[in-house]
């Protein structure tokens, strides 16, 4: 007699998939790079004189750009996309959803002869109105105020989107409100731009050092997985929420270590180099692929540009994953914890201080005690991140990086800042009377002279620290692989420029009548006493820590609705405020929308296990019950000895019972929840909701185990993991 169900051919993953023509081709990456960009070169070669210099000054400057200008690069851009194919152009933008939106409108104007031509001018470039009433505001605007803005972003380039039917062009720009007030990321990004150029360039001046621009330079890495398509449209889970809710620890996970820095998978590698050939043509700067640390997960990562542009190369890089990985049957999950029980996946945020002469502020150079303009930024880098812990631990908080964050595979909810041996000792020559000296290298022998002997670093890495010195940078270890770069990068800018800020105001004071030296050593020794609470070289996994980082005074928000709260403190408020980075209002509006998207995220999280739990797990486990059941009918009557079957049906129904019982739960827990406002609402679903999504998790991994495989209704994690 058949089955009432059939399990899916969990081969189909491997043999549906046809590569396409396998000719082999070359990439000539000087020749695509920044083709389907219209990169500033490119702009004043299509523009007049006069008008590229006005707009170099809007670029480098800040200066307002006249709409005779505007008219000039419209043409320009105008030209150069319809040469590429394109028919349509669009005002790109990162609303609060964490991703991007896009309107197309058509360059086809109707003429009077009956004809169209290509129509788009310096208005249609600077500004656009898309319908704002669908986006997240925070009680910025009422529902039913639907007007908002669009504002070319000059500093960003254009670029063209390729389909196989043709192309777009996309034209960065800010999203804003009717009343002006930021609906989205890059607004406050280019605001702290702003506040972080003015004060380093007047802490620059005490340096004997004129400079045309200062601003942070970023690169993000991005770290995914890839799984079949196959199993993909079989796991509910996987299509609502991004990551698997059920699914039990597979006999292999990353315990033999062999995936890290493995042997590239082909069907993989092609996948990759199709996609950085995308990247290379919209000119992201992309340098490194390779496995990562679980089976299935991989990471990219590029090289260091100007932080708005970064961002924006950041939204395009997880685009073109995800589109590109479609046409190699794949799925790109970027979910912080897509499978438990192995490593999630993060997006290190790369983050120093260059000018635009090309000096970067935190390269220490070889004798990093006596480089004081180096030993000036790196204190107040320390500063700001110590006096702000809070939003840095703020801009990295979401429903996905909870999974992560302080789980022994990312840095702890702690904010803390590693140094390195190197510096950590010129720190203290600092507190303790001045820096004479620095640790240096040296050579590292491999102790064979086949192999050369290699240039040593002062210092270890730390891969527990939140907030690590490497070298020339700092890397914010904390990001979620999902998330937007664009407000830690915010947080980071605002917060320095402050400390900056208030250093400069030190060393003005501290200089009257004394040498630069003698007055820099003073501020030093005075604000790394204040800040040194936050460096720490130890184990940030490690229990001492925890204790110490308390004695410490550091704080340690360890999930999500902890955190945001802290947003709307009256400090922090004060800090976006005085920067006009972010004002009251869109302070308070962001706590409202990230507090809202966390208990969305987890409502559609609590309903899709709900309901694999109800119409899949359960059905199947009744079913292979009955066929216990049956199995010993059959033996009881036959005399056999059938204590095995009666002890598996037994442990199968109690659990059955189990996973009820925790549903039962589930609604009954639901149901009685009250609440005053919606961070309360996140605190309850928190503490009160996430334990017993626990316990039917729990429940449906143990049945995994023990109901029989042709019963089982979803793909499990050695197959997604492993079948390519």
């Amino acid at each position: 007699m058949a089955k009432a169900i059939q399990r899916y051919d969990n081969l189909a993953a491997a043999r549906n998939f046809r590569p396409g023509k396998t000719e082999k081709s070359t990439m000539d990456i000087p020749e695509i790079f920044g083709q389907n960009t219209l990169t500033l070169d490119k702009l004043e070669e299509r523009l007049p004189k006069s008008a590229w210099k006005d707009l170099q000054r809007t670029i480098d400057e800040g200066q307002t750009l006249n709409i005779d200008v505007a008219d000039a690069v419209a043409l320009a851009m105008k030209d150069w996309a319809t040469e590429k194919g394109a028919t349509h152009y669009t005002h790109w933008f990162q609303p609060l959803t964490g991703s991007t939106a896009e309107k197309h409108d058509s360059f086809i104007t109707p003429n009077q002869g009956g004809g169209a031509m290509a129509v788009f001018s310096g208005k249609d470039l600077i500004q656009g109105e898309p319908d704002a009433s669908s986006f997240p505001s925070g009680g910025l605007r009422p529902t039913f105020e639907a007007r908002g803005y669009t504002a070319w972003d000059p500093t960003s380039p254009a670029f063209i989107v390729e389909n196989q039917k043709g192309t777009y062009l996309c034209i960065p720009t800010a999203f804003a409100s009717w009343k002006g007030e930021a609906l989205d990321h890059k607004t406050p990004l280019l605001r702290s731009n702003d506040a972080l150029n003015k004060a380093s360039k007047e802490a620059l001046k005490l340096f004997g050092v004129e400079s045309k621009r200062v601003g942070s330079t970023v690169g993000c890495e991005q770290e995914y997985f890839l799984i079949d398509q196959e199993f993909v449209y079989r796991r509910p889970d996987i299509l609502t929420s991004g990551r698997t809710l059920v699914g039990a620890k597979p006999p292999r996970g990353q315990e033999l270590d062999d995936h890290y820095f493995g042997s590239i998978p082909e069907r993989v590698l092609s996948f990759m180099l199709d996609a950085e050939k995308e990247l290379y043509k919209l000119g992201v700067p992309v340098k490194t692929r390779h496995n990562e640390v679980a089976p299935s997960q991989y990471e990219l990562a590029p090289i260091f540009e100007l932080a708005n542009v970064a961002a924006d190369h950041q939204q395009l890089t997880m685009m073109i994953l995800k589109k590109i990985a479609k046409k190699y049957g794949l799925e790109c999950l970027m979910h912080e914890k897509p499978f438990d029980g192995l490593n999630g996946s993060g997006k290190h945020l790369n983050w120093s201080l260059s000018t635009a002469e090309g000096d970067n502020l935190l390269e220490p150079g070889e004798s990093p005690h006596e480089n004081m303009k180096f030993l000036f930024f790196f204190t107040a880098v320390l500063l700001g991140v110590y006096r702000h812990q809070d939003l840095l631990r703020i801009s990295v908080a979401h429903a996905g990086n909870d999974h992560r964050l302080g789980a022994n595979e990312a840095p702890p909810a702690i904010i803390s800042s590693f140094i390195g041996e190197q510096l950590a000792d010129i720190v203290e020559q600092l507190i303790n009377g001045g820096a004479k000296s620095s640790k240096q290298g040296g050579l590292l022998g491999l102790g064979t002279p086949v192999l050369p002997d290699l240039p040593k670093h002062a210092g270890d890495r730390n891969r527990t620290s939140p907030f690590a010195f490497t070298g020339n940078k700092f890397e914010f270890r904390a990001l979620g692989s999902n998330q937007s770069p664009s407000f830690p990068i915010v947080v980071l800018n605002t917060v320095i420029a402050e400390a900056i800020e208030d250093m400069t105001e030190d060393l003005k004071k501290a200089k009257k009548g004394d040498s630069i030296e003698k007055a820099l050593a003073s501020v030093l020794r005075a604000r790394l006493n204040e800040c040194k609470p936050v460096i720490f070289n130890g184990d940030g996994y490690s229990d001492d820590w925890q204790k110490e980082a308390k004695k410490r005074g550091l704080l340690n928000l360890k999930t999500t609705p902890d955190a945001i709260p802290y947003l709307t403190k009256k400090e922090n408020v004060k800090l976006f405020k005085k920067y006009k980075v972010l004002n009251e209002k869109e302070v308070h509006s962001r706590k409202e929308i990230w507090t809202d998207q966390y208990i969305t995220t987890r409502t559609i999280e609590v309903d899709t296990i709900e309901s694999i739990a109800k119409t899949m797990i359960y059905p199947a486990t009744v079913r292979y019950i009955g066929e216990l059941a049956k199995a010993v009918e059959k033996a009881d009557a036959l005399g056999l000895d059938n204590s095995g079957s009666k002890t598996m049906l037994t442990k199968v129904n109690n659990e059955l019972n189990k996973l009820g019982a925790a549903l039962d739960t589930l609604a009954d827990v639901q149901a009685k929840m009250k609440y005053k406002d919606s961070s309360e609402h996140a605190v309850k679903v928190e503490s009160e909701v996430l334990p017993v999504m626990k316990d039917i998790r729990d429940s449906i991994d143990f049945l995994e185990r023990y109901v029989a495989d042709d019963y089982w209704p979803l793909p499990v994690y050695r197959e997604m993991l492993f079948i390519k």
